[in-house]
């Protein structure tokens, strides 16, 4: 039987630091996209699509500011769900573009339980959309009450809260198409926060982690393996020092001593690192992080090949490589 690999895409791979954002750019980044799992798919991999959607939310709920009022600005957890559909589109097009229409795809739309009353799950911990200026962002802060805080030195942006999933409400049907010989494309952008009530759930404001979410469906799953897809080829230690290096593969408690020792910030890889950890906590076999050219070559690791990406294991003979 195949194995289960749930990939994590994050919604800048859609629109890229120096893009607008337009159509057309998001169309040719979920091209690329789409050849990275083209490529799982054809070594054999069942693939299950988690995506970002960061960008795509922040834009959203910018043109609802600028119309002023008409039509009426929707809630976040409406933003986040319009996004699943915006981009599960995009990515769908792209991957039956590059794989043929015989491939079967969907889209679910995609809800992430969540525990409102942990004291730090309604804190606002997660930035979206675009930069601003400290006197724009002062003016968000006046008008609209946004939560406005500088981003790694960047400029500032929106935070909102970002609890923690415990639980993802389609995982039973997604695993039944999975079963079914689909690609499925789920998650999207972490999922719709929702609270469990007595007749069923309802709406959270915030966003959920995609990496989380994405760890916590592959567990759900059973999945045997997690890929977080980023922007650079492996993780690094001593990120920004003299001594800075990759490193190709990790034992889970090397990853989780560096984690605690802060080699990993919560703004950069700590996330990843962390979702990766918990997915092997939770039996999977092997979580990799790598850009997503590079993600079937980190898997296969030819026997001579130059090492790339980087694999964290739960080996605890396994030998560190850097």
């Amino acid at each position: 039987m195949s194995e289960t690999i749930v990939v994590a895409l994050g919604g800048n791979a859609l629109i890229r630091e120096d893009q607008r954002g337009t159509y057309d750019e998001q169309v040719a980044n979920a091209r690329s996209m789409a050849r990275s799992v083209g490529e799982l798919l054809r070594a054999g991999w069942r693939v299950v699509v988690v995506h970002g959607n960061g960008p795509q939310v922040g834009n959203v709920a910018r043109a609802y500011q600028a119309a002023g009022g008409t039509p009426p600005a929707e809630p976040l957890t409406s933003l986040v769900a319009m996004t699943q559909g915006q981009i599960g589109s995009l990515l769908a097009l792209a991957l039956h573009e590059e794989c043929g229409r015989r491939v079967k795809v969907v889209s679910v739309v995609t809800h992430s339980v969540v525990d409102p009353d942990r004291d730090d799950s309604l804190l606002p911990a997660k930035p979206i959309g675009a930069f601003f200026t400290a006197d724009e962002a002062a003016s968000l802060r006046r008008e609209h009450h946004w939560v406005m805080q500088e981003d790694a030195g960047r400029g500032f942006r929106r935070y909102v809260p970002s609890p923690d999933p415990v639980a993802i409400v389609e995982a039973g049907a997604i695993h039944d198409l999975v079963n079914g010989g689909y690609l499925v494309i789920a998650c999207g952008g972490g999922g719709v926060p929702v609270a469990r009530v007595p007749r069923g759930y309802l709406p959270v404001e915030g966003v959920i982690d995609k990496d989380s979410a994405a760890q916590l469906l592959a567990t759900e799953l059973g999945a045997e393996v997690l890929g977080l897809v980023t922007g650079v080829q492996a993780v690094h230690l001593d990120f920004g020092k003299p001594s800075e290096r990759p490193v190709h593969v990790l034992t889970s408690a090397a990853a989780a001593s560096y984690l605690s020792s802060g080699q990993f910030p919560v703004g950069s890889m700590g996330p990843k690192v962390r979702a990766a950890l918990r997915f092997l906590d939770h039996g999977g076999r092997v979580a990799a992080i790598t850009t997503p050219e590079l993600l079937r070559a980190t898997l296969a690791q030819d026997p001579g090949a130059e090492p790339v990406g980087t694999r964290i294991v739960p080996a605890a003979d396994h030998a560190e490589l850097s």
